[in-house]
């Protein structure tokens, strides 16, 4: 099969490599759609701490935002699986420690994480080998593209859990990217009053054209009580900023990494009485996100503003977009064109 093979910091291939077959337990999945995040390009530009960390090395194969159908399966028990539409967790722990028996799999200390590191490859190819545990069938109703949005939905989702704001509550948004947008998409969807915080004109406009009126620089953010934040941005002064612009006696969430080390002041969350919530992965959510999808209550695909083939991946991983796209933030890619 075709697969697209990060070779090294801004070099790659698309290399024929042997398809994948499915052991007990696993099944393999034609790829339909996958989405290209902010931590693929940390990897492409050889940023990615998992690398500096020797936690993951080069050659890789890539993506962790994917939907597809079930084509093959290991075992007898997993047939029910054959043809059903899945997306699935990217966390994909050891099951037999107190961690992942406490049902905190996606911060296992041996797990593997699809394209990332450890031993499934991701989805940036024509056939993708997952665990039948870390599967989620797609109902009709979520479309291919809708289904590669389920994993930064699942995380939008947990920074929204996390954010413990209500209907009529007002939420503060850092950073327009995919999760900060899914996050208020799913909060205005509860009936919350969302507010984004953004820093260039093209994404506050973009946000706007979501139906968001409250979209904002940080400096015309007006002086209103905020009854959560969410910081999905990846700003190194914003965590700091989230503390000093919550409610007191209420939630921040941290779902944004910044590329340094971000100081927040802990005697500024004693002082007011702030929980301060971090969000890693999608695990509690995915549910969640395919039943907001399905019911119509949330649409992802506007984010999407392009889909490419599998040989224009290295380019989009360097910043390309191509001509006619929109102006969402996130492309795809479907690996079954090529050519």
């Amino acid at each position: 099969m075709k697969a697209f093979v990060l070779t090294g910091p801004r070099t790659s291939q698309v290399q024929d490599v042997a398809a994948p077959v499915a052991g007990p337990g696993e099944v393999v999945v034609d790829v339909a759609r996958v989405g290209v995040c902010g931590t693929d390009v940390e990897f492409f530009t050889g940023e990615m701490q998992y690398l500096h960390e020797g936690i993951t090395t080069f050659p890789l194969c890539l993506g962790h935002e994917w939907s597809g159908t079930v084509v093959a399966v290991g075992g007898r028990d997993d047939e029910s699986w054959l043809g059903r539409r899945v997306t699935g967790d990217t966390m994909l722990g050891c099951g037999r420690c107190r961690r992942c028996r406490g049902g905190r799999q996606h911060v296992c200390e041996q797990r593997s994480e699809l394209g990332i590191r450890g031993s499934y490859p991701g989805a940036l190819a024509e056939q993708l080998l997952v665990p039948v545990a870390s599967l989620h069938p797609l109902p009709d109703e979520v479309d291919d593209a809708a289904g590669a949005l389920v994993e930064p939905g699942g995380n939008a989702w947990r920074a929204l859990e996390g954010a413990a704001v209500r209907e009529g509550e007002r939420l503060l948004v850092l950073g327009p990217g995919t999760i900060g947008l899914l996050v208020g998409l799913l909060a205005r969807a509860r009936g919350v009053e969302v507010h984004l915080v953004g820093v260039t004109p093209e994404s506050l406009d973009f946000a706007r054209s979501l139906g968001f009126e409250h979209a904002w620089t940080e400096r015309d953010l007006p002086p209103l009580a905020f009854d959560a934040v969410v910081d999905a941005s990846n700003a190194a002064d914003l965590p700091a900023r989230a503390v000093e612009l919550v409610e007191p006696g209420r939630r921040v969430v941290y779902i944004g990494l910044a590329g340094t080390p971000s100081l927040v002041d802990t005697r500024a969350i004693a002082l007011k009485d702030v929980t301060a919530v971090g969000v890693l992965g999608a695990s509690g959510g995915l549910a969640g996100a395919i039943d907001r999808y399905a019911a119509g209550d949330v649409d992802p695909r506007p984010l999407v503003a392009a889909t490419v083939g599998l040989h224009q991946t290295h380019d989009v991983l360097a910043g390309w977009r191509p001509a006619g796209a929109g102006r969402g933030p996130k492309l795809q890619v479907d690996p079954r064109v090529h050519h």
